[in-house]
């Protein structure tokens, strides 16, 4: 099969497209042939070599991947041959999600519904597993509370509007692009804030009277930290989701309002965490209330371009890869 592999950590030119011999699934594993795999910023992080966990070299990116199943290991009696699906995680690092099969603990893969294509099945697990985390594991969200989902066009971004607007939240989003801000609309936000703008968070607090936003779900940590804290209503939930540098804060916004700043790494969450999550995704996505957003699809080959676009300013849905 072809998949891209990482011989050594590095910028995005790492990204080589090998012929590689196809995985077997053993005891308790499926093996799914990839129709499209999921480009998220942790990807370029742990493909830099500046992430906490890190695989052992060669490996092949990716966890977000939906396909059809192509075989079933001994013991696998959920699926068959044939069946849609999509993925949670794979088994990496011999196989990630960017390649032409991908193998996979069969509790690590789950139905995808007729009505979603495998593109939107690829912007599901990484993307709506770490929004719905944010959103009632870390934040304990709660309905008729008000919500600021900073980067709001965004894969996860996106996902966080969706559901938060399904949990009966006041939701307010934020986007840099003009075709940013007309999909954060469209999906369910009560409001919409340029971020480009030095007034959008004074904006925040006229439409909150004053108050602030009880839950801000920041996907750009290192610039907005402090904004946050100066907005963030009393009691109020942070949850740092991105992050790519430094910032100094003044811990006294956090004290005075007796704030939490929350931080999340998908990867912490406990297998019951992880059930939850998916058993809410898949209710979503069947009944329409969830409607993942793909912005843009190259081929497998051009995951270098996919590297570099998914960290560019002014994001819109998510990207995906096409073996």
């Amino acid at each position: 099969m072809r998949a891209i592999r990482v011989h050594k950590f590095g910028g995005p030119e790492v990204l080589q497209l090998d012929e590689v011999t196809d995985p077997k699934p053993g005891p308790g594993q499926v093996l799914v042939r990839v129709r499209a795999a999921g480009v998220n910023p942790v990807d370029t992080y742990v493909r830099s070599g500046n992430y906490a966990m890190l695989p052992a070299l060669p490996y092949i990116p990716g966890n977000d991947c939906a396909g059809v199943i192509e075989t079933v290991g001994d013991g696998v009696a959920r699926f068959k041959k044939g069946d849609r699906v999509y993925v949670v995680r794979t088994i990496t690092p011999m196989s990630g999600a960017y390649a032409e099969l991908a193998l996979c603990d069969a509790s690590m893969v789950h139905p995808l519904p007729t009505n979603v294509s495998f593109s939107q099945g690829a912007a599901l697990s990484v993307p709506y597993g770490t929004a719905y985390r944010g959103l009632h594991h870390k934040a304990h969200a709660r309905p008729g509370e008000t919500i600021l989902v900073h980067g709001a066009s965004g894969g996860v971004g996106i996902a966080a509007v969706q559901l938060a607007r399904a949990h009966g939240m006041i939701v307010v989003g934020t986007a840099g692009s003009e075709r940013g801000r007309k999909l954060v609309q469209e999906h369910g936000a009560h409001h919409v804030l340029d971020h480009s703008t030095p007034d959008y968070l004074q904006k925040l607090m006229e439409l909150t009277g004053g108050r602030g936003a009880d839950v801000i779900l920041e996907m750009l940590a290192n610039v907005n930290l402090q904004k946050d804290l100066d907005v963030v209503a009393r009691f109020g939930r942070i949850v740092v989701i991105g992050n790519r540098g430094s910032i100094e804060i003044n811990p006294r916004g956090a004290m005075g309002k007796d704030a939490a700043i929350l931080g999340l790494a998908l990867w912490n969450a406990s297998p019951e965490e992880m059930a939850s999550i998916h058993a809410a995704v898949g209710a979503g996505l069947a009944n329409g209330t969830l409607e993942p957003v793909v912005g843009q699809e190259l081929p497998l080959k051009e995951a270098v371009r996919a590297h570099e676009a998914v960290l560019k300013p002014g994001a819109y849905g998510k990207i995906v890869l096409i073996p």
